[in-house]
């Protein structure tokens, strides 16, 4: 039996694109199964917006952000927006929904549906306890999450920025037995926008021209909820020096109007500066939940909230503290048992492929000035330190070392200091641990 070679294949353009894809093939899949053997398993938590949640006269959308881990009876933190923006905006802009990640509790994103998108702060509907618009509808979303995930009455806040900073101060108004704190970012009083024309924009308020006593604008609060006699909501207000949108001088308003509402003295209890660009004044208290506090931060418009802001705020409703309601080292707080560390630390990362950042809040909670300070940490394995900001960093194997610099050595009871790191990490981009101030254990 004769045998014949089998011939070659033709080299057609179609077998040419046919080996092509093989060879690609080969080396392209055991890669890309390499990357899904490797690549950091992803959170299931994300935004979800939320249908007929109650009363909602002025037809507002909600998302809702509920973390993979949250605490018993978690708390919940209300995040407005500003104007042309979105709940979904202010969720992916800001740092609320890592802290939520970090603290465990909820986080709600209203979104403002008119034209414009804009917060009713100006209408009498609005600056009157459930008188219609906005403010109803953004308590139906608290109440609709006491109701369907068990949170905590008695610790919701509030924070927002521009249009939102201003229904901070509107919430905190109408609904004081609803709120138990908030912060608003670029505000102005309660009722400093009001109007009675229908509009929603006034521009005497806008420009700092409005001013009035504190009494004023405390019975401007006082009316909102006539005959409520319970304690008031905590605030923390913010401001740039060069806003010209919501201009500086409604920075001092707000503080009139809840020192007069808390009954404390206009003097500061504290002044510090938490950041070299940061003045921070506390009024009726020197600790980190005093009853109004106060940051002017110099050289900076309209663009609030910027980077460990978001922290500060969480700091001043105690959410960064879930064992503790009243927030680490409240002077007084019978919580905080005898022999506990005089300083705290709270620490936001922030990651990406192989890199991260470290934000370090460092406060003293002690009752005596800290003069000269070494922070100590370990890092997780994988990690090493690149760069820092506000301190001078050294690293012996996982253990870092970070020390004061001329400008920040000196940090008086209840006072703090922010400093950070960037560093690259083999996979796990978890915070620090083992963290000591000057050899003391911090919280």
């Amino acid at each position: 039996m004769s045998t014949r070679a089998a011939s070659p294949p033709s080299d057609t353009p179609r077998t040419r694109l046919r080996r092509l894809c093989a060879a690609l093939l080969a080396g392209v899949l055991p890669l890309f199964a390499a990357l899904l053997v490797n690549a950091p398993s992803a959170s299931a938590a994300s935004l979800t917006e939320v249908t007929n949640f109650g009363a909602n006269p002025s037809n507002l959308r909600m998302h809702l952000y509920v973390p993979d881990t949250v605490q018993d009876e978690p708390p919940v933190l209300v995040a407005v927006h500003y104007c042309t923006g979105t709940g979904p905006a202010f969720y992916s802009g800001t740092e609320f929904a890592s802290l939520a990640d970090r603290y465990g509790f909820v986080v709600i994103y209203p979104s403002a549906t008119r034209s414009g998108q804009c917060f009713d702060v100006s209408s009498p509907q609005a600056l009157r306890r459930d008188g219609g618009s906005d403010p109803v509808g953004i308590v139906s979303m608290v109440r609709y999450v006491q109701n369907t995930l068990g949170t905590d009455p008695d610790r919701v806040y509030v924070t927002g920025a521009s249009s939102g900073a201003m229904m901070t101060n509107v919430l905190l108004g109408d609904y004081p037995d609803v709120f138990k704190a908030g912060a608003a970012f670029m505000g102005v009083p309660f009722g400093c926008f009001a109007t009675t024309d229908g509009s929603g924009w006034n521009s005497a308020c806008a420009n700092g021209q409005v001013t009035r006593t504190p009494q004023q604008w405390g019975d401007l609060v006082r009316a909102a909820y006539p005959g409520y006699n319970g304690p008031r909501p905590r605030m923390q207000v913010w401001h740039g020096t060069t806003d010209t949108t919501l201009r500086y001088p409604n920075f001092a308003e707000e503080i009139k109007q809840w020192t007069n509402v808390h009954g404390v003295s206009q003097t500061p209890s504290l002044t510090d500066s938490p950041q070299p660009s940061w003045t921070r004044t506390r009024y009726g208290g020197t600790g980190d939940q005093a009853p109004v506090e106060a940051i002017s931060v110099n050289g900076v418009g309209h663009s609030l909230p910027t980077g460990g802001m978001a922290a500060r705020a969480i700091t001043f409703f105690g959410l960064d503290d879930p064992t503790d309601p009243g927030g680490p080292g409240d002077p007084g707080d019978p919580e905080d048992p005898p022999g506990d560390a005089d300083c705290a630390v709270t620490v936001t990362t922030n990651t990406w492929n192989t890199g991260l950042t470290g934000s370090l809040t460092l406060t003293n909670t002690g009752t005596t000035p800290v003069n000269g300070w070494t922070l100590t940490f370990s890092l997780p394995a994988g990690q090493t330190i690149t760069s820092g900001w506000n301190a001078t960093f050294t690293a012996t194997g996982g253990t870092v070392s970070a020390r004061n610099v001329a400008y920040n050595a000196a940090i008086a009871p209840g006072a703090s200091v922010d400093i950070g790191y960037q560093a690259t990490h083999t996979g796990n981009s978890a915070g620090p641990t083992n963290l000591a101030l000057n050899g003391s254990p911090c919280s």
